[in-house]
């Protein structure tokens, strides 16, 4: 990957006197100048011509069907080349429609900016009825790390190079950028235009962590008995692999990773305890956080899988201090980037680092393996109608024989069984909802996927998840993708076998359409599909749709009992306590 801020290789040419430029032109040219290149969006009033102008200037610009898609692709984009993943809708309800996108890349942490044609100031404040009019940056300010508003065609520069950097600086996140219709044709002096560009230096500067912070950390984790090292998507962020590994390693200290920092080291690496995970969470003496956070994902590390309340002494790596305490003491903190600090850590550790006990790693190890061989025979039956074990077997080898392919995944149960039965070995190649648990994010996720790395994309859909954002399957047409969409179909949220409770004619509030065939969805915009009914089925199906690079979407006909109440994270429902009988 160029250094960020390389901007394309072009012949630039300094303009004559005389000669305008306008708003269009300068944002362009702002984007361009620090290296960003692709735009995810939807066309409309009033940024129409800018999509326009960007792709006649060598921009790629990707148009969605819906800007939450456009708005996830952008977000998904910067977690994986660390660069801001930029997304561009119309005015109001376009702007909305990005908005939770926009949300959920800086609760992940991960670098955005949403662009928005906006109304003009005079008539928004004063509440005139213009067309779409919103105060859309007092909307936009609670939900994104940095917004602002530009009047003024001199100013488009300092402002991109001002949303770059806070979407990348300290903890990365979403940003928002209002454009006025009227901005966009302001003309000004070419000249002074481009005297008024500013390209970025440097905008996610390291961040070394205090010595004696770094002692500390050790300190703590020499003494642990029991040690273990949680991986979270942050680690995955940083693009720290080498350094990851080589602590881990050297420590050697069992660890699981999040699912979305799977593959940083294989899953099938030996201190992997990603099996024993049960066991590895409650006996655990000492926890060192890398890029983990202690929210609900990881029960906020309370509760019965934790084990006796204060038994656990924590050490955690984060670049915001803030961060620290934040449900449970932190004994350890290590304010930082990720690679500064493993490199300290690293450094300081010397070549005489003691290893854990063999009681506390044999016993991961031996629960690991005790647990992989109980799973093994119902990840290979080929069930009719199948399971979701069966299933995700199958894919499950596939990936395997795969390991550079990337794996979308979204839904309840396909999530979750997913999360744990498909092994990766790969860093960033599985992809899937995140912090926040966002349904819908699956075909925007997969798009930008395919634009940014050039790799082949596997997207496991539950049938609901793919519901939010399943009209995207023209757009992986359109662009000719090579992405194979399986749609796990069991005909409802969690199972489509509910009934509706007071007799009456509706359909239960969880069931869909009996025996739907999604596949054909993707035949009308002229992909392949496929109706898959067995494991066997499926695993020939998708090894066909990877080979061909074909856009292919592949209806997975799942039991309709099979799958559970929100998956594995019902106890979040609230029971009613009352009865009306």
């Amino acid at each position: 990957m160029a250094p960020f801020g390389t901007a394309p290789s072009t012949e630039e040419t300094a303009p004559e006197a005389g000669q305008l430029t306008d708003g269009f032109h300068l944002v362009i040219d702002a984007l361009k100048l620090n290296g960003i290149t692709t735009i995810y969006g939807v066309p409309g009033i009033p940024i129409t011509d800018l999509g326009r102008m960007a792709q006649a200037e060598g921009m790629r610009v990707i148009s969605f069907r819906h800007e939450q898609n456009a708005g996830n692709a952008a977000a998904i984009a910067g977690y994986l080349t660390r660069r801001p993943g930029v997304c561009l809708t119309v005015s109001a309800p376009g702007f909305l429609n990005g908005l939770t996108a926009l949300a959920h890349a800086t609760t992940n942490c991960w670098p955005m900016i949403l662009i928005s044609g906006s109304s003009e100031r005079e008539v928004v404040d004063l509440q005139q009825g213009d067309y779409e009019e919103l105060d859309q940056l007092a909307v936009a300010r609670p939900l994104c790390k940095a917004a602002y508003r530009v009047l003024h065609a001199e100013d488009i520069g300092i402002a991109v190079a001002r949303a770059i950097r806070a979407a990348l600086s300290g903890r990365p996140g979403g940003v928002y950028l209002d454009l006025p219709a009227k901005l966009l044709g302001q003309a000004i002096d070419a000249a002074e235009g481009a005297a008024s560009l500013v390209e970025v230096v440097d905008p996610a500067p390291a961040q070394f962590p205090a010595p004696a912070a770094v002692q500390r950390a050790l300190d703590i984790l020499g003494k642990a008995r029991k040690p273990l090292i949680i991986l979270g998507k942050g680690a995955a962020y940083a693009q720290a692999d080498d350094l990851v590994r080589g602590f881990v390693e050297k420590t050697g200290i069992p660890y699981i990773a999040m699912s979305m920092a799977k593959g940083l080291l294989p899953d099938t690496h030996p201190q992997y305890a990603g099996a024993a995970r049960s066991l590895a969470l409650k006996e655990a003496d000492t926890v060192m956080l890398i890029g983990a956070r202690l929210n609900w994902l990881l029960s906020h590390g309370k509760g019965k899988q934790w084990g006796a309340p204060g038994s656990k002494t924590f050490v955690q790596i984060d670049i915001d201090p803030k961060e620290m305490d934040s449900n449970l003491p932190v004994a350890g903190p290590l304010v930082g980037d990720i690679a500064s600090c493993l490199s300290a850590l690293l450094d300081a550790m010397g070549d005489g680092w003691a290893r854990p006990p063999a009681e506390w790693t044999e016993a991961i190890r031996a629960k690991c393996e005790a647990n992989v061989a109980r799973m093994a025979p119902r990840l290979q039956n080929n069930n009719v109608p199948m399971d979701f074990h069966g299933a995700l077997g199958a894919l499950r080898t596939i990936i395997k024989e795969r390991p550079e392919a990337i794996l979308v995944n979204e839904g309840a149960n396909t999530l979750d069984f997913a999360r744990s039965i498909i092994d990766m070995y790969r860093p960033r190649k599985r992809l899937d909802v995140g912090t926040w648990g966002v349904m819908g994010v699956g075909m925007g996720t997969a798009i930008a996927a395919a634009i940014e790395t050039g790799q082949p994309v596997l997207a496991v859909e539950g049938d609901s998840a793919f519901g939010f954002s399943g009209m995207e399957v023209e757009t992986i047409c359109r662009y000719r993708l090579p992405v194979c969409v399986v749609v796990f179909n069991n005909g409802g949220i969690y199972r489509g076998t509910d009934v509706n409770p007071s007799g009456g004619p509706d359909a239960a509030t969880t069931v869909f359409v009996p025996g739907a065939r999604y596949d054909r969805m993707m035949e009308a915009f002229g992909g392949v599909g496929v109706n898959a009914t067995s494991p066997d089925e499926l695993r020939r199906a998708v090894n066909e749709a990877m080979d061909s690079g074909r856009p292919t979407l592949i209806n997975a006909v799942i039991d309709p009992a099979a799958g559970t109440e929100s998956g594995r994270i019902g106890n979040l429902n609230p029971q009613s306590v009352v009865s009306r009988k």
